[in-house]
């Protein structure tokens, strides 16, 4: 009985061990996790000229204030009637900042965030707002979850749509800086590209029998891919349609890959579910696992980096990882 009990044990450990990652290990774990007072999942960060103060939005109409780089973080409630609400994204320049959400929904503030005004949307707009990015004073550009793309130079007074036809429902919608986007298909079987001055979206098929979970733009301008299976491919630099061979930055595991960015040139981030989080430092070509945030009981949805030394992951309940180089693992 005994020796049985044994083998039972050894085939556990046997079955465990061929699970577990072979991908080496960090250093050291530069993510402090902090957990924040709500069952809420984050969807997007960002600062004002303020380097020490910023917001975090999320879904059940979640907004979050810093006042210390985000170190701690207050929630703050706005009156938004019975709508239930998820907040999509928030961008600022300077003090003057942006939120968008679903149903329907954009905020505009002019002082950091003392004081939020909402701003009607017209019925007929296709979609929901889905993203913003604040380019200059009195200036910001959305786009909805179908793809229609709007500028505004008088702050969200008038809109002028910079594309006529919406690219239809998407998983995910990026921008690059240069103000190129790339959107994912809520099926993820195909891709959308639009580059300024654009009157069309231009769709792509996939490049394998993979769905396509996100895509986005790396630092010299070429896109990335993240698909099902936990693939890893960058397009190639003459060509975006022709995509170079599938890295696989944890082999053999089944964890999804969810978001990609680059702190520097050369370092790259990848995150997913259940706190999988991988490092590059040679721009994909190897490859170490964030063993400390492994343990974080969250799926990561998305990294942000405001600078080569400020970042967030953003997870679901209330989970935030902020970025400090000078922790050290325990």
């Amino acid at each position: 009985m005994r020796k049985l009990k044994q083998f039972v044990i050894l085939i556990a450990i046997s079955l465990f061990c061929i699970s577990c990652s072979n991908v080496p290990s960090t250093l050291n774990n530069p993510w402090k996790t902090i957990s924040l007072e709500t069952d809420a999942t984050f969807a997007d960060i960002a600062f004002t000229d303020n380097p020490q103060h910023g917001w975090l939005v999320g879904t059940k109409a979640t907004l979050f204030e810093t006042t210390d780089g985000g170190d701690s973080w207050q929630t703050r409630q706005l009156d938004l009637g019975d709508e239930k609400i998820s907040f999509t994204a928030v961008s600022f320049n300077g003090e003057e900042g942006w939120v968008t959400g679903k149903p329907a929904i954009l905020l505009h503030t002019e002082d950091g965030g003392k004081n939020w005004s909402r701003i009607p949307l017209s019925e007929k707009l296709p979609g929901a707002p889905d993203g913003i990015v604040a380019l200059a004073p009195e200036t910001a550009e959305m786009v909805t979850d179908l793809g229609a793309i709007y500028k505004t130079t008088n702050s969200g007074k008038n809109w002028t749509a910079l594309v006529e036809g919406a690219v239809g429902v998407a998983r995910s919608i990026t921008r690059s800086p240069d103000g190129r986007y790339v959107a994912v298909s809520a099926r993820g079987n195909f891709y959308s590209t639009w580059e300024p001055g654009q009157s069309e979206w231009t769709p792509h098929n996939r490049n394998s029998s993979r769905r396509l979970q996100k895509m986005g733009y790396s630092e010299d301008g070429n896109l990335w891919l993240l698909a099902r299976g936990g693939r890893l491919q960058f397009s190639s630099p003459e060509d975006l349609d022709d995509w170079q061979e599938v890295v696989y930055p944890e082999p053999s595991t089944s964890w999804g890959l969810l978001d990609l960015a680059y702190r520097t040139p050369e370092e790259l981030w990848v995150a997913g579910g259940s706190g999988n989080l991988l490092v590059s430092s040679d721009n994909g070509e190897s490859w170490r696992k964030d063993r400390i945030v492994e343990n974080v009981p969250s799926n990561l949805y998305k990294i942000v980096f405001v600078n080569p030394e400020k970042g967030f992951i953003l997870g679901q309940d209330g989970i935030l990882l902020k970025y400090e180089p000078s922790s050290e693992a325990a």
